[in-house]
Parts: structure tokens; C-alpha cells; sequence
């Protein structure tokens, strides 16, 4: 694997980081339905991507965590062709705190909108999440996205967004 490196100031280029409720990822003990959690945005510049952070309020466990990110079309609500997957260890002190998943090198576009999936097979991670109304959206360039094993198209909410950063190298 070869590293990435750059001489290019690192900055949150995308980010939504209040948290007021949150997102449950993967399962309940006894639980059978695995939940799943993503987040839409749009790259309001182009340079290499380093790393998308979420912020965790919870984790149950000593879990792996997989971010794994997609273009996406908005009209038609579709997931292109996943683009790179990053997965990350957590573990019962990873509460209240920013995690990054880290995707060094890969090109963003300016305008393009983009989406993440979170998921974990072994265990529960409670994301922030923000809820908004109608007048006042806590997101306006994208949307969280929830779905499940049963229901693995999920739904698309836009009063609601993930606690996100997406850090650039412009």
C-alpha cells in the first residue's frame, strides 16, 4: 500500500457538526437486522480527499467500522460505483469524540455530490446526527440516508444529517 503525502494545507472543506440526537449503526444484542447509516453532500471545491470524520457518541464494543464512499445522483437517489472503503477499529472510549477514516488521494470534484454508507457486522456505534424542520434544515447540501437488511434501499431525510467532516487538500 502506498502512502499519500502532500505539502497542501489540510481543511474541513464540508462539515455539520452539531449533534442535538443520534444515528444507531449495526445491531442490538439479539438483534438479527443490521442498520445502516450514510450522508450525502456536495463538494463545494475540487482538491485530493484525506479523510471523512464522523462523530461518535457511542460504541458498545470493540467494533471495525466501514466508511465507504460513492458518487451520487440526487434526481434519480442512486449510489454509483463505490469508490474507496476505509474501515476503522473502534472501541468503548471512542464516546463523545471525532473519528477519521482515512482516504488519502482520492480526487473530489467541485459541484459533484458525493455520499458515504457507514456500516459495522459486529456491534453497535451511536453517530451524531442533527434533526432540523422544514425552515431550518441542518444540512442544506445533502441528505442522511437510513436503511437496513430488510429495507436496503432506506430513505432519505432531509431535516436530519449525519455529524460529518469532509477534509480536503486543496
Amino acid at each position: 500500500m502506498e502512502t499519500y503525502h502532500s505539502n497542501a494545507p489540510l481543511k474541513p472543506i464540508v462539515q455539520q457538526s452539531t449533534h442535538n440526537t443520534t444515528s444507531w449503526i449495526g445491531h442490538r444484542s439479539g438483534e438479527t437486522n443490521e442498520h445502516i447509516s450514510g450522508q450525502t453532500f456536495t463538494c463545494p471545491a475540487a482538491g485530493k480527499l484525506d479523510c471523512i470524520e464522523i462523530f461518535s457518541v457511542y460504541v458498545n464494543k470493540k467494533i471495525p467500522v466501514a466508511l465507504t464512499l460513492y458518487p451520487f445522483d440526487t434526481e434519480r437517489k442512486i449510489w454509483g460505483t463505490a469508490l474507496a472503503t476505509s474501515t476503522v477499529e473502534f472501541s468503548k472510549t471512542d464516546n463523545e469524540t471525532w473519528i477519521a477514516f482515512p482516504l488519502k488521494g482520492l480526487q473530489l470534484n467541485k459541484d459533484m455530490v458525493y455520499g458515504f454508507k457507514l456500516k459495522t457486522d459486529d456491534g453497535l456505534l451511536g453517530v451524531g446526527e442533527a434533526a432540523g424542520c422544514l425552515n431550518q434544515l441542518p444540512y442544506a447540501g445533502g441528505q442522511e440516508w437510513a436503511a437496513n437488511t430488510i429495507d436496503q434501499k432506506g430513505k432519505y431525510f432531509s431535516y436530519l444529517s449525519l455529524a460529518f467532516k469532509v477534509d480536503l487538500r486543496a
